[in-house]
């Protein structure tokens, strides 16, 4: 059966190159897509994940981390007097305008506390030291701004709102949804570039919770302490930062809307090569069941050649996959590929190519086998 479904898909070499072309343009448009998805979502939430904190207490209806909203800081004293919390310090984190040596300028996004090291905050230094930013106007600038704000190194200054700050050092990984870089610095120094707004101000408070503490009961004494503000989980805030950007801003529909297309791409491009071949191929397969094969035998040769069309197709969308992916990081995108998310989409693919070979079996169901005595 094998033999034959080879024989019958290389007969057109020209129909066989254009179906496993469709199944790739398929498999790697759901691949990069949902790739590219998670990765945003990965970059949206890597702070929160990041950071040692048990809680997180926000403004009230803040809809995620990077739509902070701010209050006094004075609020962090009600809170560290909370039976079964260990440790509790503010966060400012905000937009602010860097000048850059060519006169340009760029949005970099701040994140101001006191003790970097014991949030982990930055988590992946690898030049200078996190602790370096307690004291003086310094900051630590991840690598991810060398593509818009060029090349950096610790020892170099640049203006924030006019305040002139030390580099310390350079940090990996610190990205927000809208790849904006992170840099880090201290709560008095991120207050001090624009005391108007920011002074006496944070936009978080992060909550280490003591051994043995009921997560549940802090949060709720803290909300009573706090009626303004709300407390969440690391768990819940992640979840609501990437619901924000699934949910309000469309992301959710674009990926769906874009796999779909590349879904029904695919299946219009197999089916068709498929039901082509079926009419090409009639009186071999009346051939087939005047010798003794049934429908059901002829049936699953057709669906043997729909199997190798989604394989041929997955394997050569990998390397396109890879490829772009490469492409994607040299922009500051980062496609996040899984071994799950490629046995899944495999699976997908063979699935997409067996379910257009349906729409040949009822062809294939009235071919007569006395076609072939026929002139």
């Amino acid at each position: 059966m094998l033999d034959v479904a080879l024989r019958m898909l290389f007969h057109d070499r020209a129909k066989f190159l254009i179906t496993i072309c469709a199944v790739a343009f398929a498999v790697t448009l759901v691949l990069v897509q949902v790739g590219l998805f998670r990765g945003l979502l990965g970059n949206a939430t890597v702070t929160i994940e990041r950071a040692n904190a048990d809680l997180w207490i926000t403004s009230k209806n803040t809809p995620n981390i990077d739509f902070p909203h701010f209050f006094p800081e004075s609020s962090v004293h009600r809170v560290r007097s909370v039976p079964g919390v260990e440790r509790a310090d503010n966060l400012l984190l905000a937009y602010v305008a860097m000048q850059l040596p060519t006169g340009a300028e760029e949005t970099v996004v701040v994140y101001g506390l006191d003790d970097p090291k014991a949030w982990n905050l930055p988590w992946s230094v690898t030049e200078g030291s996190a602790e370096s930013i307690r004291t003086g106007s310094r900051m630590l600038l991840d690598d991810s701004a060398t593509r818009r704000f060029g090349r950096f190194q610790a020892g170099d200054y640049r203006e924030l709102f006019g305040r002139r700050l030390e580099i310390s050092g350079r940090t990996t990984e610190a990205l927000s949804f809208t790849t904006m870089p992170i840099a880090f610095m201290s709560l008095r120094t991120g207050q001090g570039l624009q005391e108007g707004l920011f002074g006496g101000r944070a936009s978080y408070i992060l909550v280490k919770l003591a051994p043995g503490a009921d997560p549940h009961a802090v949060a709720t004494e803290i909300a009573r302490r706090l009626p303004h503000n709300e407390v969440l989980t690391k768990t819940d805030w992640a979840a609501r930062t990437r619901s924000y950007w699934v949910v309000s801003t469309g992301l959710g529909l674009n990926l769906a809307l874009t796999v779909f297309l590349g879904i029904l791409i695919g299946v219009t491009v197999v089916a068709q090569t498929l039901y082509a071949a079926t009419l090409d191929h009639t009186r071999e397969f009346g051939t087939l069941k005047a010798i003794g094969a049934t429908s059901g035998h002829v049936c699953a040769l057709v669906a043997v050649q729909a199997a190798i069309a989604g394989v041929g197709g997955y394997l050569l969308a990998i390397p396109c996959v890879l490829a772009l992916r490469a492409g994607a990081r040299q922009l500051g995108l980062d496609v996040i590929l899984s071994p799950s998310l490629f046995g899944m989409v495999f699976i997908g693919s063979l699935g997409l190519c067996l379910g257009a070979s349906l729409l040949t079996f009822r062809r294939i169901a009235s071919i007569d086998p006395a076609l072939v005595f026929r002139t």
